[in-house]
Formats: structure tokens, C-alpha cells, sequence
């Protein structure tokens, strides 16, 4: 993997604390935090015809979008 990160997000601030990291590391990086269809993928557990295929219904989300992406890239 690409690393990980423990946040007690036990507390309204904590909580908060915690979206604001992977917000960052997603745009600092480009790359989704937790998107197990990519997972997946890079495990060779799904085709790229299966990722897209999930990635279709979510075609206008910037989630589908970034599925779209992964795919083509391959």
C-alpha cells in the first residue's frame, strides 16, 4: 500500500481533524484515499473491463471520473 494513518476521531474536532488530512492528501497527491475499486485493481482482483464497468454508473462524479482515469492509464 501506499502507507496509512490512525486518527482517534472520537471528539466533533477529531473528526473534523481527520477529513481536513484526507482532503489534503488527496489533493496534494492526486490520488483517492480508501477507493477499494482501486485496490482491486492494482491487486488484479478485477479487470480493467470491471473497473469500468463499476466506474460507468459514477461516470459524472469526480469519483467515476477518477475510475475512468485509472483505467485508461493502464
Amino acid at each position: 500500500g501506499r502507507g496509512f494513518a490512525w486518527f482517534d476521531a472520537g471528539t466533533h474536532d477529531s473528526f473534523l481533524e481527520a477529513g481536513e488530512f484526507v482532503a489534503t492528501i488527496e489533493k496534494k497527491t492526486g490520488l483517492m484515499i480508501g477507493c477499494i475499486e482501486e485496490i482491486a485493481y492494482r491487486n488484479k482482483w478485477i479487470t480493467r473491463r470491471d473497473l469500468l464497468k463499476l466506474a460507468e454508473p459514477l461516470k459524472k462524479t469526480e469519483y467515476g471520473k477518477y475510475l475512468i482515469k485509472l483505467a485508461k492509464e493502464a
